[in-house]
């Protein structure tokens, strides 16, 4: 017969059985502890990711790792431990080169999900943009090193019939990485190898010829939260504000022009913004520079050369508030894949290397009219201050609107799960 004990969990007094897992006796009474690298079928648990540190009679400890017992007093969402766990999640994406729109398993990827869950918008820490290498010579995977968290699960849980392991650590410290023995790879069965594409929490470790890709909606972390107040879908009522009008400003620098498009999805709320803004210096209007100090000023893309540079912070200078709207201006994105390879090889590949360069034109450009190019993408909070983020690739149109109508009139808001998203 099972023993049943009594604990707390923030004040609130838990009845199980003892000896459960605190992680899985939490989510059973409805109370949001995160983890990527927990597994309930990995025993013991691998506490690697350090995601779920609580503080557990009055010490910080995974709760993946923890047994239940009898008067355990457990604090797992003080303020103090929520930013705790952003710290520790922003730093896996500082440290990695996590370019969702460009992977194969966003809108199924563990940690791109615990983003949206722990309302990650920006990061404190500067992105590293190392160049890691990325193993092809597997015969049915590829192992992508840049999106590795090393959080275990395919060193400790994947393994072949006969009992051989198939992944493992190699080299010590900030060097680890995992490897993968090739012979025994080369003899596993499609659905095995699907198996630890799956086991893995990111996108590093794709099966060859298998595209995950799906519609927004339909993928495995579009819609749903396993945190309640993600799915209360109830819209505050509008505020009776007197909603003056107000001068915006937008310019495009180091991006796709994606964010902008994103904007005119905002959709019957058009109508709205033609009576509440009217835009100065933005591509919407053609209007090239600054006639009006701006309440807001609204930045998509990073800084590539010396004329983005020029422009932001000109943008800066004459806006109350600056925004950054979109992954590339808040960190780099896509265009800052090539941050991890020198400059010159960059140029030299796209200029003289290219297969579409015709005889005699491999010359790599260069006027004094010409913008100069910089070292690498810089984000723009690199350059400027900036006083807001509104992430995504692209930002959902109504999650603009609403971020820009609380910024300006002060009118309160609800981000749906289905508009958060960073792809």
């Amino acid at each position: 017969m099972e023993n049943k004990i009594n604990f707390t969990i923030d004040g609130k007094l838990i009845q199980a059985n003892e000896g459960a897992n605190l992680v899985h006796v939490a989510k059973e009474n409805g109370i949001f502890i995160p983890s990527l690298c927990y597994f309930e079928h990995i025993e013991p648990p691998l506490g690697t990711c350090r995601v779920c540190t609580c503080k557990i009679n009055g010490k910080y400890q995974p709760a993946c790792t923890e047994r239940v017992s009898e008067g355990l007093v457990v604090e797992a969402n003080t303020d103090e431990l929520k930013d705790l766990r952003k710290a520790l999640v922003e730093m896996m994406f500082a440290e990695g080169n996590h370019i969702c729109p460009s992977c194969e398993k966003s809108g199924n990827c563990d940690l791109q999900h615990m983003g949206y869950e722990l309302g990650i918008a920006s990061i404190r820490y500067p992105h590293l943009f190392k160049d890691r290498i990325i193993d092809y010579k597997p015969s049915r995977m590829v192992l992508e090193h840049n999106r590795c968290i090393k959080c275990l699960r395919c060193v400790m849980d994947f393994k072949t019939k006969d009992g051989k392991r198939i992944f493992t650590y190699q080299d010590r410290g900030n060097k680890t990485y995992v490897g993968i023995d090739y012979q025994e790879e080369a003899k596993l069965t499609e659905e095995e190898a699907m198996r630890a594409m799956n086991l893995c929490p990111t996108g590093a470790i794709i099966v060859r010829g298998k595209n995950l890709t799906q519609p927004f909606g339909q993928r495995k972390y579009d819609e749903n939260s396993v945190q309640k107040n993600f799915n209360e879908k109830k819209r505050k009522p509008k505020t009776s504000l007197n909603m003056e009008k107000k001068i915006v400003a937008t310019c495009s620098l180091a991006g796709c022009f994606g964010c902008h498009m994103s904007m005119l999805d905002i959709d019957t709320d058009l109508l709205d913004i033609v009576e509440l803004v009217s835009f100065d210096k933005s591509p919407l209007t053609d209007i090239k520079n600054f006639s009006h100090r701006c309440h807001i000023g609204i930045v998509e893309g990073g800084c590539c050369n010396d004329e983005n540079v020029e422009t932001l912070r000109a943008f800066r200078e004459n806006c109350d508030i600056l925004v950054s709207l979109g992954e590339c201006s808040i960190w780099g994105g896509v265009p800052s894949m090539r941050n991890s390879i020198p400059l010159g090889e960059c140029l030299e590949e796209a200029y003289l290397n290219s297969a579409t360069n015709e005889p005699g034109s491999t010359v790599i450009p260069y006027h004094e009219d010409l913008p100069k190019i910089l070292n690498r993408i810089y984000a723009c909070n690199e350059i400027v201050k900036i006083d807001y983020f509104i992430p995504g690739c692209p930002p959902d149109g109504n999650h603009i609107w609403k971020a820009i109508k609380n910024l300006l009139w002060n009118e309160e808001y609800n981000i749906l799960y289905s508009e958060f998203k960073y792809d």
